[in-house]
Parts: structure tokens; sequence; C-alpha cells
């Protein structure tokens, strides 16, 4: 596939590689009952050496019961199965002027050859089948002791049928992992438009009612309700956020500019990121805007609510680099391995667990100054 759709597109592609391979079991089955019932047709006297004929038989009979049950798992469809079906394949192309003479007409396997073809190609689209078309077809050709126009035309089938089945493979694949990304953003989408009438029609309206009550009673009304506006800024600013994390996860990147950016209207944050776009993997990206976010709640927490924080994004070829920055009262010597010790894991899950789990590095500064989070993430 040409793009990344994700856990739902994955699923949908081997959902279509499934039943691909559950045809090509049928058609194993009927190449089989094919190649046996002319082998049996012909008689003894289509063989040099009969007996070892009808073992070679047998062999394609085992081979067939065994990769149909192989083939029925997606996590049995490795390179070495695919190989061993292909070697199967050739080996007995290989054995046909043993058993038959020099001047056989048709292969021991025959038609048979087509599974491995097809099995190849749904595997590992236009190459895989390409590359299959062009072992067996070129083997095939090898063992002839003339080039025939028949004999060419089956090698000429067997060049173009591997890679035409490939690609159709792949396509077929694109558009099932396309259609479920796109079913699943649609049904996303319908959520958040209910979501955010409830929230819009109930909480927001009563934050908004409490704040302007508040204002107009004063005394501790009007503390209460600041604290109302306070909440339903915050509130805002997760519906929007959510937006786009949603939309990331649907094209499978995040800007990460525009996500921080976004911070900005917490109370007291100052955001600086670069002018262009600064684009992660979605699920990479949405991490970074978590630690972020969990470094600004300590700030609020413990600092203070609307305290200044700032948050400076940097990104390199290779790296992206955040730091968060507070001037509070830093953070007290032991306070942290402290915290870590009677179970409270907000600092290392939160922060350090999600920067170290994607492969970066966190770095922690503390003092009387105020307290900074460096943030090292490889893109």
């Amino acid at each position: 596939m040409s793009r990344s759709y994700g856990a739902v597109g994955i699923r949908a592609a081997v959902a279509v590689e499934d039943r691909l391979f559950r045809a090509v079991a049928v058609l194993r089955l009927v190449v089989l009952v094919n190649a046996v019932g002319l082998a049996l047709y012909r008689g003894v006297d289509n063989y040099d050496h009969p007996t070892a004929g009808y073992v070679l038989l047998a062999v394609m009979v085992a081979w067939t019961a065994f990769a149909t049950w192989a083939y029925a798992d997606a996590g049995r469809r490795g390179v070495a199965l695919v190989a061993a079906d292909l070697g199967v394949t050739l080996a007995l192309l290989a054995l046909t002027p043993v058993v038959k003479g020099p001047w056989f007409n048709a292969t021991v396997p025959g038609f048979w050859v087509m599974a491995a073809l097809f099995a190849c190609a749904i595997r590992f689209r236009a190459p895989g089948g390409f590359v299959a078309g062009v072992l067996i077809g070129g083997f095939d050709l090898f063992l002839r002791d003339e080039l025939t126009q028949t004999n060419y035309g089956n090698f000429f089938l067997l060049m173009i049928g591997g890679p035409i089945v490939g690609f159709m493979c792949g396509s077929l694949q694109q558009m099932a992992a396309e259609r479920d990304v796109a079913q699943q953003a649609a049904a996303t989408a319908a959520e958040r438009a209910r979501l955010a009438r409830v929230v819009h029609d109930g909480v927001l309206q009563v934050l908004a009612l409490v704040q302007r009550r508040g204002a107009e009673l004063g005394g501790q009304a009007a503390e209460l309700g600041r604290l109302a506006g306070e909440q339903e800024v915050r509130l805002r600013t997760l519906i929007r956020s959510q937006d786009a994390l949603q939309d990331a996860a649907a094209t499978g990147t995040l800007d990460l500019a525009d996500a921080l950016a976004r911070l900005r209207q917490r109370p007291g944050v100052d955001v600086a990121v670069p002018g262009g776009t600064v684009e992660l993997p979605a699920e990479a990206g949405s991490e970074v805007v978590a630690v972020v976010e969990a470094c600004l709640d300590n700030v609020s927490r413990h600092v203070g609510e609307g305290a200044p924080a700032w948050v400076l994004l940097e990104a390199f070829g290779d790296r992206v680099e955040v730091s968060v920055r507070d001037e509070g009262p830093g953070i007290p010597e032991g306070r942290l391995a402290e915290a870590a010790a009677v179970g409270r894991l907000g600092v290392s899950e939160s922060i350090q667990g999600r920067i170290r789990d994607l492969g970066g590095t966190a770095t922690l500064s503390t003092g009387s100054y105020g307290t900074e989070w460096e943030f090292w993430v490889p893109r």
C-alpha cells in the first residue's frame, strides 16, 4: 500500500488478503484434481519411471493440504512460506524430465504451478508476481528441448499474469483500507458533532451563565464566576484539540507546530513554534502534545492557575526538540523520587515514560529560578 492507514486500514487490508488466499486454496484443489486426473487418464505409459511420477503426485497432494492450512493464518504468510511454496513448485518442474523422460510434453505439476504464482502475487503484490512468473516460466522453458509457440505462450502468460494479479490485489487492499478509514472518519465526525452539541447546549452554557452571574453578584460569587470562565475556556480548547487529533488520525500525520500553537489559549501560556509545518506520525505527535499538556498541568497545579509558562518547539531534519519552562519555585530535591516510591507516577510515566517510548530523551532542570523540561524526539 502506498500510504499508511493506521490500524483500521491494516485490518481491512488483511481481511482482503484473507479472502484472496481462500480463493487460492480453492484454486489449489481444482488444479490438483486436474493434474491427478490427467495423470491417471494417461496412465503409466506417460512416465519413464511411473513410481517416481506417482510419488511426485503424492507430494503435490500433501503440499496442497499443508499450504491450504499455512496460508489460512496471516501470521504464517511470511517470506519463508512463500519461498517454500515456490521451491516445491520449481522442484516438481525440475524432476519432470527425470520421471517422464527428456521428451516430455507436459510437466508433472501442469497448471498446479498457478497456486504458487498467485500466492506470491497476493503476498508481495506486483513485484512478487513478476519474480514468481520469471522463476516458474523461465524454469519451464529451461527444461524444454526446444522453444515452441505453445511453450513461449505459457511463459508469456506467467510473466504478465503474476504482476497483473499482484497489482489488482494491492489495489483491492488499498480501496478497502481507504473505505474503512473514510467510514471511521465519518462516524467519528458524527459523534464529535453530537458531543459538541451536548457540550455547547449544556456544560458551556451553564459555565457562561455562572461567569456572568458571578460578575454581577461580586464577592465570592465573582471568584466562582472567574473559575467558571477559565473552565469554559479550557473545555473549548479541549474540544478543539480533540478535533485536531481526530483529523491527524485520519491522515496519518500531525502538524506538531499547529497542535502546540493551540495551547496558547491556556491562561498564561506562551508558545513559540517554527513558521512552517512540523509533521510527525499522528501517534508520536499526539504523545508529544500530551507530554506538553502534562507539563502545563503541573505548572497550574504547583505554581498557580494562569502562572506564566513558555513552550518552545524547534524542528530539525532528524528530530524535534520541545522545551516547557516556568518561573515557579522549582521542584524540591528528592520530591520526584519520593512521589514515585509511593506510587504517584505522573512525572515518571506521563512525561518521561511517554518520551522514552517514542525513543527520545527528557531532561529536567529545576531550582529557585523555576523548572524547565527539554524533550528530544526522533522524527
